[in-house]
C-alpha cells in the first residue's frame, strides 16, 4: 500500500504544470470528446510507465544525466513541431472517436518519455519492489492531474484561442527541448 500512496502523490504533485497538462488542454479543446481523450491517456501512462517500472528495476542506475537531458530535449522537440502541424481530421468523419483516443495515445506516450512523471516512476520502481502498485499508484496521479484538464479544457474550448495556443505550446516546447539539449552538451 505504501508504494501504491507514494507513487499516486509524487506523479499527482509532479504533473501539476506539467507539459501534458498542456497536451491534455490541447486534446479537449481540438476533440471535444472527454471520454476517448481519457481512454488515451490511461492506455499511454499504462504503457509507459509500465516500461518505466521494468527499466527501473533493470537499468535505471545506468543512465547517465546528459543522456537522460538529451532525449529530454529531442522529445521536447519533436512535441513543438507535433504541436505546430496542421490537424487532416475532419471534426464530423465517423472516425473522430478512434482518432481522439489515437491521437492522445500516441502524443502521451511520447510527451512522457523523459519526462519528470516517467522519471519518478523509474525511480519508484527502483526504490519499491511492488511493480504492480507502483504503475497503478503513477498512472492513478496522471489521471488525478489530466483528467479535471480534459473535462474543463471540453467547457471552454468554444472560448479560447487555439491558435494562440498551439503557437504558444510549440514555443514552450521548443524553448525546453533547447534548455535539457544545452543542459546534456553541459555534463
Amino acid at each position: 500500500m505504501e508504494a501504491f500512496l507514494v507513487s499516486i502523490s509524487t506523479v499527482g504533485i509532479a504533473e501539476i504544470g506539467d507539459r501534458t497538462q498542456l497536451l491534455s488542454l490541447v486534446l479537449a479543446c481540438r476533440y471535444r470528446q472527454p471520454l476517448p481523450i481519457t481512454a488515451g491517456i490511461l492506455v499511454a501512462t499504462l504503457a509507459n510507465h509500465s516500461v518505466a517500472a521494468f527499466l527501473g528495476r533493470w537499468i535505471g542506475g545506468t543512465l547517465t544525466p546528459a543522456i537522460l537531458d538529451g532525449a529530454v530535449g529531442l522529445s521536447m522537440l519533436a512535441m513543438g513541431l507535433w504541436t505546430l502541424r496542421p490537424d487532416k481530421l475532419d471534426e464530423e468523419s465517423p472516425g473522430v472517436k478512434r482518432g481522439a483516443f489515437m491521437a492522445t495515445t500516441i502524443a502521451f506516450f511520447i510527451a512522457e518519455i523523459g519526462d519528470k512523471t516517467q522519471i519518478a516512476t523509474i525511480g519508484l520502481a527502483a526504490a519499491y519492489p511492488a511493480l504492480a502498485a507502483v504503475i497503478a499508484g503513477t498512472t492513478s496521479g496522471m489521471l488525478l492531474a489530466n483528467i479535471p484538464v480534459v473535462f474543463l479544457g471540453k467547457s471552454f474550448a468554444e472560448r479560447l484561442p487555439m491558435k494562440a495556443i498551439h503557437y504558444g505550446a510549440a514555443c514552450l516546447f521548443a524553448g525546453l527541448g533547447v534548455l535539457f539539449l544545452a543542459r546534456a552538451f553541459m555534463h
